[in-house]
């Protein structure tokens, strides 16, 4: 008979998706999963059978939970599109804030990801592929409402302003862990509000 698990596997898997957050998937020791965790080496290992097992369902853990709040704000047909996108930039913003360690941001899981692994990790990159697919249609979806309401112009196709959009925000996670201040990521959201109306 199989001895029951004495821990909650979906608390020590956010406990892992943070470290390797923190720290990215290499520099991530299984010491480190292990002091995030409060989980013992076999315990890692006979849940989640290796690092880089662990690692893929950190990842897809982040993406669902950080994709969903994304849609939510970007779906919302009860606001204007311009209203949504602006809320969209405030809520990457906060992001950034909330998970500042020593005067920088700690950034996005996806896109510390995309730089560190997607070349030579075809599953990983499988995982981010899917993601942002999701969420330009949801982008492309939210400029096209804008253009219809008259919003947005509609010189531009709706496909380029939603990878504009998608390459801001990564932009602007990445300028925070560089250390940008509130007002410059504040500044680089106007600007891109501004080029959706131009």
């Amino acid at each position: 008979m199989a001895r029951p698990r004495l821990f909650d596997e979906e608390r020590a898997l956010d406990a892992a998706m943070r470290a390797f957050w923190e720290k990215g998937y290499e520099a991530t020791s299984t010491q480190d999963l292990c002091e995030a965790t409060g989980l013992g080496r076999s315990s890692i290992y006979n849940t989640f059978t290796s690092k880089h097992a662990l690692f893929q369902r950190s990842l897809a853990r982040y993406v669902e939970t950080m994709t969903a709040l994304q849609l939510e704000i970007v779906e919302d047909a009860g606001r204007p599109a311009l209203e949504r996108f602006e809320a969209l930039f405030a809520c990457i913003i906060e992001q950034e804030f909330a998970q500042r360690r020593d005067g920088r941001s700690i950034g996005c899981l996806s896109v510390n990801t995309t730089v560190e692994l997607a070349a030579r990790d075809p599953g990983v990159a499988d995982v981010l592929a899917r993601d942002v697919e999701l969420r330009l249609a949801a982008l492309r979806a939210a400029v096209e409402a804008g253009q219809r309401a008259g919003e947005i112009p509609s010189g531009q196709a709706p496909a380029e302003l939603a990878r504009f959009v998608n390459a801001v925000i990564a932009g602007m996670r990445v300028s925070a862990q560089g250390g940008a201040d509130r007002a410059a990521l504040e500044g680089i959201a106007a600007t891109a509000v501004a080029a959706l109306t131009a």
